[in-house]
């Protein structure tokens, strides 16, 4: 019969066996699942990459998957298992953990086809998520934008993004968000500060997110200089930002610009008070749009007597806030505008650029040589004054007769 210390020594040699056994089968089996998932991702990749397998808002059947930022595995399991497309969250969980995918899955829009396997699921959702890259012109509104978000593809809420542009106490860290000066009378707080670009968005952005991925850029591109030159010339910055719109709506050349925003400044600087008004057609314009109306080239009475303050024909300095969206050459012919300039008045030459006078005579010459052009080009845009308006007497750039 067996001492004791002979069946211990046995019992540990068994246990020492089998754990021997189990180390050398898990890694065997560890090694092969490894290089089988190696295989299995690199056909995957290559049937992506060749176009054989894709995924995207197109694909039938596909199912779309928002991460939203500081997800962790977690979440997303259960975003997963909502969703249909897992069965089970804590393998998923540990899975992904073996498999070295935690931390590497990215934040967006991604899709996925119900039936996949859970190491794929993990490959798709580390991949770039869906978005779409969409340019904004110069001078373009507030309005405008939204329509072209949309017809990207972008699914966010118009009430939900006009509320934003009208919260600035959700985006305080940008310091042309703190100075701006708040009326009742301003439309959409944030117009003006959506700058021009081009940008990239996932396509269920959240409205905060759009507005401060603009918002972003345009600090980004507002320099120290400019609060100091705008400071210099007794102006805040938002008022600049409000000048260069007017000067954006009005021509697309930088030179001309320069000579538009003298002509503002010095009608804002005249001892005669009716110079005051600057008498922006851009304006007047920009109202016609806020009433689902076309822009056009020669005004009627009727447009120049749109009540609102806006209107800078009936109501003298700059109207509440920005009418469009200015690029840098608008901003910095607002700061810097041409120097030693002394006219009062400008218009359209009919063929992109601008023409100017320092006189009431010689500005009323200048629209009587190019009004036909004007009329003529309206017409073919289809945007005519019709019969019951009557055409107002003076130029849209002429100083106002009230």
């Amino acid at each position: 019969m067996l001492s004791k210390k002979i069946k211990i020594a046995l019992r540990i040699l068994l246990v020492t066996v089998l754990l021997f056994i189990f180390l050398v089968t898990g890694v065997y089996f560890g090694y092969n699942y490894v290089i089988s998932q190696e295989q299995r991702i690199a056909s995957l990749q290559a049937r992506i990459e060749s176009g054989e397998f894709v995924v995207d808002k197109d694909t039938e059947g596909a199912v779309p998957l928002v991460i939203n930022t500081g997800d962790m595995t977690s979440d997303i399991a259960e975003h997963l298992f909502e969703l249909g497309l897992i069965d089970n969250t804590f393998v998923f969980s540990l899975m992904s953990k073996i498999n070295g995918f935690d931390g590497a899955y990215m934040a967006g829009t991604h899709y996925l086809m119900p039936g996949m396997a859970y190491d794929e699921i993990m490959y798709f959702l580390t991949l770039k998520p869906e978005s779409v890259v969409v340019t904004f012109p110069e001078g373009i509104t507030y309005n405008e934008i939204k329509q072209r978000l949309h017809d990207a593809g972008l699914t966010f809420s118009d009430e939900e993004m006009d509320e934003c542009m009208d919260s600035p106490n959700l985006f305080t860290e940008y310091r042309f968000v703190a100075e701006l000066h708040l009326t009742d009378e301003r439309d959409h707080v944030l117009s003006g500060y959506l700058f021009p670009d081009t940008y990239e968005f996932d396509i269920n952005a959240s409205a905060r997110t759009i507005v401060n991925t603009f918002l972003n850029n345009t600090n980004s591109k507002l320099y120290d200089e400019y609060y100091d030159r705008a400071d210099a010339i007794g102006m805040s910055l938002d008022e600049v930002i409000t000048f260069a719109s007017l000067i954006q709506s009005e021509t697309s050349r930088a030179t001309d610009m320069m000579f538009i925003s003298a002509v503002f400044h010095n009608r804002l600087a005249s001892e005669d008070e009716s110079f005051h008004y600057m008498s922006s057609d851009a304006s007047i314009n920009y109202l016609r749009e806020m009433r689902g109306l076309p822009r056009r080239l020669v005004l009627t009475s009727d447009d120049l007597a749109i009540d609102s303050p806006y209107n800078t024909y009936t109501h003298p300095g700059l109207p509440p806030g920005p009418v469009c969206m200015p690029g840098l050459d608008a901003i910095q012919a607002a700061l810097y505008p041409e120097p030693n300039c002394n006219y009062f008045y400008f218009c359209a030459d009919g063929e992109g650029g601008t023409v100017y006078a320092v006189t009431l005579e010689e500005h009323e010459a200048n629209v009587a040589r190019f009004r036909e052009i004007w009329e003529a080009q309206d017409a073919e845009a289809g945007v005519a004054a019709p019969a019951s308006e009557t055409v107002a007497e003076t130029d849209p750039e002429s100083q106002s007769e009230d």
